[in-house]
């Protein structure tokens, strides 16, 4: 059987790569077909089955390319892993009804998106590579963001899980730290571990560790790296300068996801207003691909007192 596929109204470079890289690495899944591309057409040869499978997975490539800016290996080998579920099957997934539930904890409870701006994370974080979380505290922002790197990682949507925070001090100075490099950095990722082990088993955990697949590490081991495959956090952004925050975003691999999170009204740097997250927020707003989901008062899931506390304090600045 012959059959004739046209790419109408889409740039053939878009789907099937410069040179047809993507297009030859796409076609080597279908050893039984013959394929040849013309323009924006797709010539193929084969058994009904064959290119009937062709379409379903050439379709699905398609419409993973409206989601993304550019497509790349990654992409195309999601569409054939043995035992992986596409992007798009998994957000089916877990926005069925209204449980959006993430993940399942250590303990088998359920990590689930509670609030409205949580529940906009969650779908945000399907249509975007770059996300923006601000807002106060106790609103769910990096756990959210957590949960849904540790799913990512288990549906093997990525290879390595990165979390990161600048090392910076909350109006106080510790002051000379005993132990290892680990053991003076651990006070100040100590958030991003409580996290995880409320998702992962703690012998589990140590062994992702161990073996890099989760890394945790101050903000400025960023610097000269590049994240492909990678579901990458960057916590407590408010405490970044605007050259700190270029540096982190510009770690973007092929085929990463990133998620900032911050609070502008926490600031621990001697100058406020050497923050640079709002500024960076600013200059990348409205670039397709980058999303910002702004948590506010309702959101907040700690402690009721939480709340109160924020409203006494933000009528204290308003004030002043």
């Amino acid at each position: 059987m012959n059959k004739t596929i046209t790419l109408e109204g889409l740039d053939p470079i878009e789907i099937l790569g410069v040179n047809n890289r993507l297009f030859d690495q796409f076609k080597s899944y279908f050893p039984q077909l013959k394929a040849i591309s013309r323009g924006n057409e797709i010539i193929l040869t084969g058994s009904d089955a064959q290119i009937a499978l062709f379409e379903e997975k050439l379709g699905a490539l398609i419409q993973r390319r409206m989601t993304k800016m550019n497509l790349n290996s990654y992409d195309v080998e999601a569409l054939f892993e043995e035992g992986g579920r596409d992007k798009e099957v998994g957000k089916v997934d877990m926005l069925a009804g209204s449980d959006y539930i993430i993940v399942y904890g250590a303990d088998g409870k359920c990590v689930k998106a509670r609030t409205v701006n949580q529940k906009r994370l969650v779908k945000e974080y399907y249509d975007n590579d770059l996300i923006f979380a601000l807002g106060p505290a106790g609103t769910g922002k990096t756990y959210t963001a957590i949960a849904l790197a540790v799913r990512a990682l288990k549906n093997r949507e990525v290879k390595r899980l990165i979390l990161t925070r600048p090392a910076v001090e909350a109006g106080e100075r510790l002051g000379f730290l005993p132990g290892d490099l680990k053991d003076k950095l651990d006070p100040y990722l100590q958030p991003l571990y409580d996290a995880l082990l409320d998702m992962i088993p703690a012998k589990k955990l140590q062994s992702l560790m161990e073996d890099g697949t989760i890394q945790i590490a101050p903000l400025a081991y960023m610097r000269g790296r590049t994240l492909d495959k990678a579901f990458v956090i960057l916590d407590e952004a408010q405490n970044t300068s605007l050259s700190q925050l270029k540096m982190f975003l510009t770690r973007m691999g092929n085929d990463a996801k990133f998620i900032v999170t911050g609070d502008a009204t926490q600031v621990d740097l001697p100058h406020k207003e050497d923050s640079g997250l709002l500024r960076g927020v600013e200059l990348v707003r409205g670039i397709r691909g980058i999303s910002v989901v702004n948590f506010t008062k309702e959101d907040i899931v700690r402690h009721p007192l939480v709340t109160k506390i924020i409203e006494a304090f933000e009528k204290k600045e308003k004030e002043a």
